[in-house]
């Protein structure tokens, strides 16, 4: 496989790859009309277990749907905006940009 620039190729193998840890933030609406807000590494799982009520902040809201996620590759700025989110400006935010 090649990669056209310019009329350069490069061979896809050429190209550094780098594997990154990824911090997911996410949203899920409950039942109840609430939205909860949460940050995991592992997105399917933590979801998952939210379904399955194993989430105690959550296991009386059921069902949830999840309305948003994103991917930090740096945890701070993950923790950051899932905080930002909880905060009365990121609430106002949410509900113009995501609800």
């Amino acid at each position: 496989m090649t990669l056209e620039s310019g009329g350069n190729h490069l061979k896809l193998s050429m190209l550094p790859i780098y594997i990154y840890k990824m911090y997911y933030v996410y949203i899920l609406k409950c039942n109840d009309g609430d939205f909860y807000k949460g940050c995991t590494t592992d997105l399917n799982d933590r979801y998952n277990r939210h379904l399955r009520g194993w989430v105690p902040a959550t296991a009386d809201k059921l069902p949830i749907v999840l309305i948003f996620y994103c991917a930090f590759v740096n945890k701070y700025k993950a923790y950051d905006f899932e905080k930002y989110l909880k905060s009365g400006s990121g609430i106002a935010f949410m509900q113009k940009r995501f609800i």
